[in-house]
């Protein structure tokens, strides 16, 4: 079964983001901050990684736990979707350069997240 790692600080977007995945079959995975993403990631190894930048609360924001999650051989497959409010250039240009394979801007639809996370499984997972 896929799996998907959902990672904000806000419980209420990791819900709505559970129950438009519910739709698919997918094994889901959350976490409310850095060091618990890390913690599931190294533990259950999920194939999506939908990460939100900014988690006040935090020590460690999203941008640190992509590189993280990219620089260590046990995760590096993970595909990771920053999630987050600031969508200028910089920011996605930020997101890249520490390994993120897409961006989603919020606020954003629950079916463009379905769409994109099908998506990602059927063509792009499924050639690796």
């Amino acid at each position: 079964m896929n799996k998907i790692l959902i990672v904000d600080d806000q419980p209420e977007i990791r819900e709505l983001v559970k129950v438009t995945l519910e739709l698919g079959d997918y094994r889901i995975f959350s976490a409310e901050n850095g060091e618990q993403a890390l913690d599931i990631a190294r533990t259950n190894h999920p194939d999506i990684v939908l990460l939100d930048v900014k988690m006040p609360g935090s020590r460690i924001e999203g941008l640190e736990v992509c590189r993280c999650l990219k620089s260590d051989p046990a995760t590096a497959h993970a595909y990771i979707v920053i999630i987050s409010a600031s969508g200028q250039k910089y920011d996605v240009v930020s997101a890249q350069a520490v390994g993120a394979d897409d961006y989603l801007i919020k606020p954003f639809s629950p079916i463009a997240l379905l769409d994109k996370v099908e998506n990602i499984f059927q063509q792009v997972l499924k050639e690796n």
